[in-house]
């Protein structure tokens, strides 16, 4: 990878998002944990939820990942909250086919994830930007089953 795919690819806006992470640590009353790994990068992240029906009405993410899915991490928790599995399930799909195959950014209120677009040459990361939707998800199953 060249230094001047690096600077595209850690822009800025990525490394400001990492900055500013919501919702971190541990949720003592939880109804759902899920913790996702990536066997490529060993980036993990651990999520939280307490639900109200439906929706996720408290959350907290334990993020340890790479620059790219600590951004994602964060894009998640500035939005999370109230919402349900269907449209977390939606943005990780609109997010996976960002990636994969040349989709559209996902849209408000996960409209940010569009700065990871250039993630999309680099399949060996993609892994990290999904794993706290994967996880996520995964925590609301555990809630709801």
């Amino acid at each position: 990878m060249a230094d001047s795919d690096l600077m595209q690819l850690y822009s800025r806006r990525i490394l400001a998002l990492t900055t500013a992470i919501p919702h971190l640590g541990t949720l003592p009353d939880f109804d759902g944990k899920a913790m996702r790994r990536s066997p490529q990068c060993g980036s993990s992240v651990t999520a939280y939820v307490a639900m109200e029906g439906d929706r996720i009405a408290d959350f907290r993410q334990e993020v340890r990942a790479c620059a790219l899915g600590q951004a994602s991490a964060s894009v998640l928790g500035q939005a999370v909250i109230g919402r349900s599995r269907t449209e977390l399930a939606a943005t990780r799909d609109a997010l996976r086919a960002m990636l994969t195959a040349a989709g559209a950014p996902p849209a408000a209120p996960f409209a940010d994830l569009e700065a990871l677009l250039p993630a999309r040459d680099y399949p060996n990361r993609h892994a990290s930007i999904l794993l706290a939707w994967d996880a996520v998800l995964e925590a609301i199953d555990q809630a709801q089953a």
